[in-house]
């Protein structure tokens, strides 16, 4: 365990776990993620603490080598998984680029309610999880990853975002230890 102190001003952001994306194949079995994402998001709930939920519906327009095109999917390809129990005081953010901080107003609404850390979980690994960790460093927040909570669709992607890269912009733990740590930082 790096992870060391919650902010008692902490926010959950579930990065994409959606219809569309959690259908697609992972390195971690999606039953193990959505069962610590469920935990954490119970948790912060139970505490008062803001839970945002991002999905995507579109791509920046520039190019890639990879194709990225989300023409014809099915209606509901964007819309939440019923195990996130999207309760009505969850924030939700609907992004077009792989970062949940871009042109959405994330930045904003989490500063308006005097949050100072984020922990962020979701898919993928590698991509929508960093992007948005990235950002929220970026922007001053304290960042947490629970490991736990997240895949990707590559081992070797998801174990270079863990180790590599996390550690140079936050904290990682398991979502047990960030509850631990919320229930110390949450009690009178």
């Amino acid at each position: 365990m790096t992870v060391t102190i919650l902010d008692p001003k902490s926010a959950l952001i579930v990065v994409d776990l959606q219809k569309g994306i959690v259908s697609l194949p992972t390195v971690h079995p999606m039953n193990g993620v959505l069962k610590h994402v469920g935990v954490l998001a119970e948790a912060f709930r139970n505490c008062g603490l803001p839970v945002v939920l991002v999905n995507v519906a579109g791509s920046p327009s520039g190019r890639t080598e990879q194709s990225k095109s989300l023409r014809d999917l099915p209606l509901d390809w964007s819309d939440f998984i019923p195990e996130l129990n999207q309760q009505p005081q969850d924030h939700v953010v609907t992004k077009h680029t792989p970062g949940a901080f871009t042109k959405t107003g994330l930045d904003a609404h989490l500063k308006s309610l005097g949050v100072t850390q984020v922990v962020v979980v979701g898919v993928a690994t590698s991509n929508g999880v960093e992007v948005t960790a990235r950002q929220a460093y970026e922007l001053g927040f304290n960042v947490t990853l629970a490991t736990d909570a997240m895949t990707d669709a590559h081992a070797d992607a998801h174990t270079y975002s863990t180790t590599r890269v996390f550690p140079r912009i936050g904290e990682t733990g398991t979502a047990q230890e960030i509850i631990s740590l919320m229930n110390k930082s949450t009690q009178p």
